[in-house]
């Protein structure tokens, strides 16, 4: 395996087809030389997700062979996959199309899935219809956010803990025009309620790491009252979407984006005019987030067993 810019390399003789081409200091990189597929060999997989674990989010160009049922084979090798969404269905049990001609419901800053309590370990998202400008995405790297806090910043987190729902109007975001989104409706997002308590700071369950566990799906701070809940959460976000702790990607058809869900936020820019866009996404089922303390997170309301079955999930 070659790697350019990647200072832990593993033996070159495991995969050598595989370049990582590093993007950012904090995040990000492009991986060359492979043809996702459900036979990948256990060499490039172990270099895939290696590369994913340092670099938070990972591109690969040119997989224009693949489809839903390719992407859910190659997807697989990761881990047991969710289910489409917990309550959103967009016509297959496994991929969620997420397709906008305007605003779009990803374009604000996010964790996928942080209502419920077994929160996705990776997303995988293909592009499909990309438009001729704009609709680029941003993720931001949350453990580097975290490992960059101030002293007296990390005192006041490492025991805070944070109530995530899906139960208020995200489902119809409007854009600065005044256009809502309207691909999912609050009644459908919200069908069923979910509410769990995380930490705002998670260990890593394979890197150990500390990360900042927020996201727009945070409703209040345990402990806070909403004004309070508010100051502190733009403090914090703020920390997280620091452009230097970010990556960029512009989208061509074909690309698919590998991000690792528990250390990064993202942000679908919805520039493009009312152009078509179209990407598609499968998850890896994650374990339940645990604090510092060794605490795990606690459901308030609604059960996620339809979203991701224990008996397949491989801590």
């Amino acid at each position: 395996m070659t790697l350019l810019d990647h200072p832990t390399a593993t033996d070159s003789t495991d995969a050598p087809d595989v370049t990582v081409h590093r993007l950012g200091s904090r995040i990000g990189a492009r991986i060359d030389g492979v043809r996702l597929s459900g036979d990948l060999s256990p060499a490039t997989v172990a270099a895939v997700r290696a590369a994913l674990l340092e670099h938070k989010v990972v591109f690969f160009r040119g997989q224009d062979h693949l489809d839903d049922d390719a992407q859910i084979a190659f997807g697989e090798l990761l881990g047991p996959l969710t289910t489409a969404h917990p309550t959103v269905s967009t016509g297959s049990a496994r991929v969620l199309a997420l397709k906008a001609t305007k605003g779009m419901a990803a374009n604000s800053w996010h964790t996928d899935v942080t209502f419920v309590d077994r929160i996705p370990a990776f997303s995988i998202l293909r592009g499909v219809t990309i438009p001729a400008y704009g609709g680029s995405t941003v993720w931001a790297n949350t453990a580097t956010a975290y490992a960059t806090l101030p002293p007296q910043l990390k005192a006041l987190v490492d025991d805070l803990w944070a109530v995530h729902t899906n139960d208020y109007d995200y489902a119809n975001h409007y854009t600065e025009e005044g256009d809502a989104n309207t691909q999912f409706s609050r009644a459908e997002f919200a069908s069923t309620v979910y509410q769990t308590e995380h930490p705002v700071v998670r260990i890593h369950p394979e890197t150990g790491e500390r990360a900042l566990l927020l996201g727009h799906f945070v409703k209040n701070f345990v402990g806070f009252n909403s004004k309070e809940s508010s100051a502190l959460f733009n403090l914090l976000q703020e920390r997280v979407t620091k452009l230097e702790n970010t990556v960029r990607w512009s989208w061509q058809e074909g690309d698919v984006a590998i991000w690792d869900n528990r250390a990064t936020q993202h942000y679908a820019v919805a520039d493009f005019d009312t152009q078509v866009r179209e990407v598609r996404r499968i998850t890896v089922q994650g374990p339940v987030p645990v604090s510092i303390a060794g605490r795990e997170s606690r459901v308030v309301q609604g059960s996620a067993d339809v979203y991701n079955r224990l008996d397949e999930l491989i801590s």
